[in-house]
């Protein structure tokens, strides 16, 4: 069984911002393959179903996003999978929005959630999708840049990283993660 986190904020008020893109690529991914999001354990939302012939547990924690790693722990501790197993999307504000990376292991890269994860796992090894978020505007706070909601403009792209997150994922599920960094990291 692969677990797959998208990182996010769990409130109302977050919904639609930047730092909920790994909320939004699983909203997507259950959407698509008909998984409802009905559980709370582990401090996160889950759903369980099959995607590209692997099951699946899909997971939103709700810890906020910097305290990740205790969802992500309680997950891989409860369902004695290890890291190989698991795949964490989350956003990124170094890359342009809508661009997608997939990597098979690497650092945080200043992601206070990727920091926490890694924290408690205890290691870096495992498969990340990021999604560009955009750079933030000079003099504008970071945590503010990540909390903003999307310009309408911005919406199509927006969509476009959602969509092509979630087939990388599908891809990485159907073959491996090396397949889908061949496919999105161009």
């Amino acid at each position: 069984m692969y677990i797959i986190i998208g990182l996010g904020n769990p409130e109302n008020k977050y919904v639609g911002t930047r730092h909920n893109m790994g909320f939004d690529v699983v909203d997507r991914l259950a959407y698509q393959h008909n998984i409802t999001m009905d559980t709370v354990k582990h401090k996160a939302l889950l759903g369980k179903g099959v995607i590209s012939g692997q099951k699946v547990l899909l997971a939103k924690p709700l810890t906020y996003m910097n305290l990740s790693g205790e969802s992500v722990r309680a997950l891989v501790d409860f369902y004695k999978v290890t890291p190989a197993d698991i795949i964490v999307v989350y956003d990124d504000i170094a890359l342009d929005l809508g661009r997608i990376r997939v990597r098979e292991k690497g650092s945080a890269g200043g992601h206070n959630g990727m920091k926490n994860i890694i924290q408690h796992l205890g290691t870096q090894e495992f498969v990340r999708v990021r999604v560009g978020v955009g750079e933030k505007p000079p003099r504008m706070d970071l945590a503010d840049y990540v909390l903003s909601h999307y310009k309408a403009e911005e919406m199509p792209l927006v969509r476009e990283g959602v969509v092509d997150a979630a087939s990388a994922i599908e891809l990485i599920l159907e073959q491996d993660a090396q397949a889908a960094m061949n496919r999105y990291n161009g």
